[in-house]
Parts: structure tokens; sequence; C-alpha cells
């Protein structure tokens, strides 16, 4: 099929690989699903080359669209020839697409227009073919009516010309390619705006080759455009532009051939460079946003990943100075057992009383671990919470990044679980949750509201969201979500599933009790087999009878499980875990024409680590005690420090200063890295060495090989 073998190329794959991942996606099949459990049909193909197979084919699909459309307009014109309509056919760019639909467009009244009404279109017919003789002399002959002057006349010709010129395929073509190969993207400062735009100070007269400007510069310089401060255009060198025009539209050297290079000049200066220059700064800009996007996606990828500390009962502490701060004690499921305000920090300072209710709490609710959002005033309570409170037995305090929490607190999922408690409760409940399974709360959560990310609000917010809520689903997905416990909201990130089955899956288990098994599930209203297919293999039930039920093994292949069990002569539980047993066992005779060794060896690999949560345990930090803002900081310092954030051109480290600062990547390590994600997790513990402080922009620069 000639639209999969296009794919196919586009895509590096094979035909055969599009085909299979395009049929499963015609069956109702999810990009998790696909991706573990059919990779026979697919080759084995991971989450990102199948969702790249989906947005290619959406993308084909408007472009055949379009092609429709354009094949429509010009058959209503008549104007639809065989030789046309071939080329259309054929063709699969949409900047060519275009090209070839232009002199077909329905257009508002043109210069050419208006001068072809004058009758002006047989003199620049003439004037083309530059032969001999003087082209005032001819235009005098079509001096009449509205046509004044042979001036008139002429320029009247130029404009019907310089119309043709901009829709001159080749023309368009070899612009477009020294548009690729040498545009220059410029900015500048507009005037009597120098004190507003001091953050765009950069690019107050900033010129770089647009094919080789960073990303993150682009969309720097276009929000400095989009508030007013700078003037930004997209162009190569003039004079090239014009020797092209000029090579392919002036044929001799006389005057009707001047006339040729007047038109060209005014084609170029009025038609074809604001044309492409629009067309290259969308592009320029839809390539920026989706680097953008693909940074923000793997550190929101990585935030979801961060450790749980698991099921325990948390104190979780919501700083602030003037306002206090709130308290919330929650059990193990991450229910509000108690919340209350303290005030141990300026203006009110009751210390000593707020170390005793924070004791007193601890001690009355069971608490096992301190929360502490690290926001306003959460170093001074984290320092309040190690240094003034005396615990009856060791509690361990977590700094717990609190982005977002506000976001959540005023939601409406958030007004929904605690309609009858303010914003402040609920901000304080979240940063609790979050130490013990950050995901689980995080996914409450407007993901771009999460703060890992720069340019957020610059970039194609559809394909931003699109591309975050496939990260949402694909963490959700490989750390497997336990069906007795999980919130609709996670629920409904499952393969298959989506809000309204996540609600009726936490409403049969209100009704009945906690599942006892995944073939349960189809007890669940209107959920069919198909969304079991889909579903069953990432929920997990932690206490089901058929230890499989907990794993990452779908239902589909527990038949293969109990076989391989039944040929070693041990009942199914002693396979759990214990890896030494699985190694040994020659999968080859379990293949069938449906499954092969790249499924069987999931199937072991599951077997092997049984009921294991992929993210490890979640660690405490404590940053330099010294460092309480900016004004701390001196060059040389090496200190401690967690990733906050990570971007193409270095990571972002918070060392407590109230300001994080960039470990630019060319100091992250001792040789060359090309992505700092090489390099650096977000949340890791780091070192740090203050290279350079600049107060005043309140920049600081760090450096990780120097330590």
């Amino acid at each position: 099929m000639k639209h999969n073998s296009f794919l196919a190329k586009k895509l590096s794959l094979s035909e055969k690989q599009v085909s299979s991942t395009l049929a499963l996606f015609s069956e109702g099949a999810t990009i998790p699903f696909i991706a573990r459990y059919r990779k026979e049909q697919t080759g084995s193909l991971d989450e990102t080359q199948i969702a790249a197979i989906k947005d290619a084919d959406e993308n084909l699909q408007k472009l055949l669209k379009r092609k429709e459309s354009i094949l429509k307009s010009i058959e209503e014109q008549g104007k639809l020839d065989l030789e046309l309509k071939a080329r259309i056919s054929d063709c699969w760019d949409l900047a060519e697409l275009e090209d070839l639909y232009l002199p077909y467009k329905s257009k508002r009244k043109t210069r050419a227009e208006i001068a072809r009404q004058k009758g002006l279109e047989p003199l620049a017919g003439t004037i083309m073919k530059q032969g001999h003789g003087d082209p005032e002399n001819l235009a005098w002959s079509f001096v009449k009516g509205s046509v004044e002057s042979a001036d008139d006349a002429l320029a009247g010709a130029r404009d019907i010309m310089a119309e043709w010129m901009n829709e001159r395929l080749s023309a368009r073509a070899q612009l477009r390619r020294l548009f690729e190969r040498e545009a220059q993207i410029q900015a500048k400062l507009v005037k009597s705006k120098e004190e507003e735009a001091q953050k765009f100070r950069d690019y107050f007269d900033f010129s770089d080759s647009l094919k080789r400007i960073p990303g993150h510069r682009l969309l720097a310089i276009r929000r400095g455009e989009k508030e007013g401060f700078l003037r930004v255009n997209i162009a190569p060198d003039e004079e090239g532009a014009l020797d092209i025009l000029d090579r392919i539209f002036r044929k001799a050297n006389n005057a009707f051939a001047d006339q040729v290079s007047l038109a060209a000049k005014d084609a170029y200066k009025r038609l074809i460079r604001p044309s492409l220059e629009s067309e290259f700064a969308a592009a320029s800009k839809q390539k920026a946003d989706e680097i953008a996007i693909v940074v923000f996606a793997e550190n929101l990828k990585q935030l979801l990943l961060n450790p749980p500390l698991g099921p325990k009962r948390i104190l979780a502490i919501d700083p602030g100075f003037r306002t206090g701060c709130k308290v919330v004690c929650l059990d193990e499921q991450g229910s509000l057992l108690h919340n209350d305000t303290i005030y141990p920090h300026p203006p009110q300072k009751e210390t000593s009383r707020a170390a005793a209710k924070i004791a007193q709490l601890a001690e009355a609710y069971k608490i096992e671990a301190i929360a502490i959002g690290n926001g306003t005033a959460g170093r001074e309570t984290e320092e309040f919470i190690s240094k003034r409170v005396r615990f009856k037995y060791p509690l361990e305090a977590y700094v717990v990044n609190e982005a977002g929490a506000s976001i959540y607190s005023a939601s409406k999922i958030a007004r929904e679980e605690f309609p009858t408690y303010d914003v402040t409760v609920r901000g304080s409940v979240s940063i609790g949750r979050r130490l013990m399974d950050p995901l689980a709360e995080l996914v409450k959560i407007d993901p771009k509201s999460i703060g890992v990310g720069q340019y957020q609000h610059d970039v194609d917010q559809s394909q931003l969201k699109a591309s975050l809520d496939r990260i949402v689903e694909q963490v959700v997905n490989a750390v497997g979500v336990n069906l007795n416990t999980s919130s609709k909201h996670l629920l409904e990130y499952v393969s298959g599933l989506g809000p309204a089955l996540a609600e009726r899956i936490v409403a049969y288990r209100e009704e009945h009790g906690p599942f006892k098994n995944r073939k349960e599930l189809l007890k669940v209203p209107k959920l069919g087999p198909k969304a079991f297919e889909q579903a069953a293999g990432f929920l997990r039930i932690p206490q089901a009878a058929n230890p499989l039920d907990n794993s990452g093994v779908h239902p589909e292949r527990y038949s293969v499980v109990e076989t391989m069990a039944a040929d070693l002569k041990k009942p199914l539980s002693e396979l759990i875990g214990q890896k030494e047993i699985l190694d040994r066992i020659d999968l080859n005779p379990y293949c069938k024409d449906d499954l092969g060794l790249p499924t069987l060896k999931d199937i072991i690999s599951e077997l092997a680590k049984h009921g294991r949560d992929p993210r490890g345990k979640a660690r405490t930090f404590q940053f330099d005690p010294r460092i309480r803002s900016i004004n701390d900081l001196k060059e040389g310092m090496i200190l401690p420090g967690l990733v906050s954030n990570i971007t193409n051109f270095g990571a972002f480290v918070d060392v407590g200063a109230k300001q994080d600062g960039l470990v630019h990547v060319s100091e992250l390590a001792n040789r060359f890295v090309s992505d700092p994600n090489e390099i650096v997790r977000l949340q890791q513990q780091v070192q740090v060495k203050v290279i350079s402080i600049d107060t005043s922009r309140k920049r600081i620069q760090f450096s990780m090989k120097q330590v």
C-alpha cells in the first residue's frame, strides 16, 4: 500500500511494522498495550516508535484531506487537467502542494488583478518574451481609460509579471532551498521599550543562522516579539535571492529584460519573501516547539518516576511566614486525619508552641515520616523541624517539590475530594501524598503546571498537551496500578480505560469491595472484552489468590506460565521471584505463531521482579544550612543541591538559595555532553561549585565537573 510504504520510508521502519501497528490501532489498541504485549506483530517497536507511526499517520491523513480539497476546488474552476491532477496526487510535501495550488487560490483584489482589468496582460506577456524594442513605446498603445501614462501601463504590467513569478514552481522551490541554507533570523529592540524589555536584552541586536539557532533561543525571541519588545525577521541575503530570480526570468540584456528584473525585485520583496518568511517562521517555531516539548516530556517522565516512600502515616507541612504553616496528618492511604496551623516563624514566632504541637501530633497519629513543601519558608521550616522539635522516636523529614500544589488545591478534583476544607488544607494534603506516591498525586494536576520545563506557555498548546498526556499514560502503565486502592484519576490513564470506565471501577469497588482477581473486572458495567484486553496487564491485585494478578503478565498468557510450572513440576508460587530457576528455563518450546521470544522474555522478567516497584525508594536530603538566599552564595563554594529542571543547554539546581542556578552543559562533566540527561536526572542529589553570581539578574552559574 502506497500510504504505508511512504510512512515506512519516512520513519526508517519496515512496511510490515507500519501496517501491523496501524492495524492494531484500528482494532482499538493503545500505545502501551502494543509496545508491551504485541511485540511479535510490530517487530518489538518501542513506545516512541509506535507513537511516531500514529503521529505520522495522522499528519498524512491531513495531507490527503488537503489534497482532496485542492483537487475539488480546481475541478470546480474547470481547470483540472490530467497532468495537474497527477502532479497533485503524487505530491507528498505540504509546501510543494500549496505551491501547486497557488495559481488557483481565490485571491482578494490584487494589484495584478486590477492591472488585468485594465487590459494590461498582453503588455506583460510581450515584456516577458524580452524581444527587441522599446517597452515605453509599446506601453503607449495601452494608455486608455484608467491607464493614464506609459509609466502607469508598465507598472501594471510589472504587477502581473510579479504575480506570475510568485506562482512559478521552480522559482519558489529554488528560493525555498536558499532560505533553508542561508536564512538568518534577526531581532532588534523596539524603540522606547528598552527599560521594560531587560529580560530580552541578549536579543536587542541579534542575528544567527535560522538552521543553527538553538530552540530555546528561538522561543525566547518569539516571546519577546509577542510581548512587543522585539522586531523579528527571517530572510537570506537579498542579493542572492534576486540573482536566482534573474537567472530564471531574465533571458536577454535589453530594456524589456530590465522591466523583467524590476518585476522580479518587486515579486521577491512584496510576494515571495513575505510568504517564505511566514512559512519558515512557522516551520522553525514548530521545530523549536517539538524540541522543547521533548525536553519537557522527559522531565515530566522523570518527575513522575520519582521514588515513593510508600504507604506511611505522614505529617505534611505547607510552609509560610505571615499566614503560618498549614499542617495535616494523613493515614497510610492518604486520607486526612487532622489539620492545624502553626506559627514558628516571624512575625508571630511562636516557636516553642509550634514545636510542642508538632511533637504532640506525631505521637497522637503515629506519624512515620514528615513531608515539607519546598516553597516559601521551606528552608526555615526544615530547620525548625530538625533543630527545635523533640520527637519521642526517630522521624525522617523529606523536602517535597510542591510545584503545582496550589493548582491542585483550587481544582475541581480537590473540591470533590475535600469539599469542606479550604485550599491551604488541600495543598498540604497534596504535599504529603506526593511523598507517599508522587505518580498517584501528580496525575491530578495539569502536567504543564508541574514546573519542569521552559517556555511551556510559548509552545503549541495542543501539541504539548497531547505529548504530556502520552507521557503520563506511558509512566502509569510502566509502573502498574493497584486496582483496589488507586483513585479514578490514576485509573483513567490505564490503557483502554479512560475517565468513564475509571469511575465505574471505583463505584463497583465501593459497592462490592476489593477486586479478588483480574477477571472480576468484566463484571464492571460497560467494561467489555476489548477494554479488559487493553487494561488487565497493567492492573495489580497484591493480595490475589493467583500471584500473576499482581504482575505484568497478561491474563492471555497465564496458561503459558502454568505450563512452565507444570513442566518444572513445581507449584506456580515457587517460580515467583526465583531468578535462578527462571533463567534456566528454555523458552523455545513455548514459542507459537503469536508468541515469540520477546514476549516470553518479558514474562520471565516479570516473574523475577514480581511485586517490586520499579521506582525505588524515596531518600532524605538536606541543604547547606548556611544558604538561605542568593546573597549567602560566594564564588568557590561547594554545595549539595537537587536537580530541579533539565534543558538542552544544561541543568538547573536548587541549593536552597530561593533561586535555582544553571549548570551549563559544558560544566556537567569533563567530556563533551550532547544531552544533559546522560549525566543528571530530575530530583537527583548532586554537588555543585558556585562559579558566578549575578545578583541583579538573579542568575547563578554552577559547575559539577569542577567539584
